[in-house]
């Protein structure tokens, strides 16, 4: 943080009215800016994103993420719940895990708006088909709800790639529903996929920690979690379990109100019980220890490890 903010010092007479207020503000509050978004910080410094960008540049950086980056590296900041210190035990790591995860629920409970949320399963439930796009962090809980959904017997699908989600939404119609994840709601890949899809017809629906965002900006609907970010570096780490409420919650009401979703349940796991292990399963031990080969189904598999025929 030293070295960055003794950059800013030194250039600030080159700067122009708009920038010496970003720089101001940078040096004022260093480590506000780490978890601070680049439109929060447009409108603390009365300027414009795109200002703010070429600010960053100008001292050296490709953007404000690696300003930001910059800023975390040179401080003490810590890439984890600043509460928790070397000398805990593991267990006491996590109860302080669990405290902070059950704040970032209970306060995204309190600030969800529930008109938009019943308004985005109700147009779920009648949705043709539903694409859901993730990236990085967000990857896993797009795989998650496409998951959920497709169970029910939705044409569910999740993306985790920014060429096959471009691809994807390009053959979105009416009546089909895009849902981008995005923690920072500034995924420029997501939100553009997500601009081809609702130019193409389709409705879109933002899962986002930011309110001001770009990616609520071309948003039909927008659900917001929210998490304790100031203790930590740039990543998200609480964003993620209150996204998974939120699908959690939607495919809840699928569930109560798809017509034939218990049904298609019940065949979803009677296909899949097939795939576990029963213990009431006979079985032959053919151990050899010499090399041999296994013929199965026209292919060649050579082992040198003991088979195991079940019958």
């Amino acid at each position: 943080m030293i070295k960055t903010i003794s950059k800013l010092k030194a250039m600030y007479n080159t700067f122009s009215k708009s920038e010496k207020k970003i720089a101001d503000f940078i040096i004022n509050n260093p480590q506000r800016i780490i978890p601070l978004y680049i439109t929060a910080l447009a409108d603390e410094c009365e300027t414009s994103e795109a200002t703010i960008v070429r600010f960053a540049r100008k001292i050296g950086f490709e953007g404000y993420q690696g300003l930001k980056l910059s800023i975390a590296s040179d401080s003490e900041l810590k890439p984890i719940n600043e509460n928790i210190k070397e000398s805990d035990t593991a267990f006491e790591i996590f109860e302080k895990v669990c405290e902070d995860i059950y704040s970032s629920l209970e306060k995204t409970k309190k600030s969800i708006n529930k008109e938009q949320l019943q308004k985005c399963c109700e147009i779920l439930s009648r949705a043709d088909n539903i694409l859901i796009f993730g990236l990085g962090n967000s990857a896993s809980v797009a795989i998650d709800a496409a998951h959920k959904m497709f169970r029910l017997g939705l044409n569910a699908h999740a993306y985790t790639d920014n060429h096959m989600q471009a691809i994807a939404a390009t053959h979105k119609s009416e009546n089909g529903v895009v849902i981008g994840i995005s923690h920072s709601g500034h995924s420029k890949d997501i939100i553009e996929s997500m601009k081809i899809a609702k130019e193409n017809g389709a409705t879109t629906i933002a899962i986002t920690q930011n309110n001001k965002s770009p990616i609520n900006k071309i948003s039909d609907y927008s659900l917001e979690t929210v998490s304790d970010e100031t203790n930590y570096r740039i990543l998200g780490l609480n964003s993620r379990i209150a996204q998974l409420a939120i699908i959690d919650t939607i495919y809840s009401y699928l569930v109560c109100h798809l017509e034939n979703a218990t049904d298609n349940i019940k065949s979803v796991e009677s296909a899949l019980t097939l795939k576990k292990t029963n213990a009431e399963n006979t079985y032959s031990h053919h151990h050899r220890t010499e090399k041999y080969f296994l013929y199965h189904r026209g292919r060649t598999f050579f082992s040198v490890r003991p088979l195991y025929i079940f019958s």
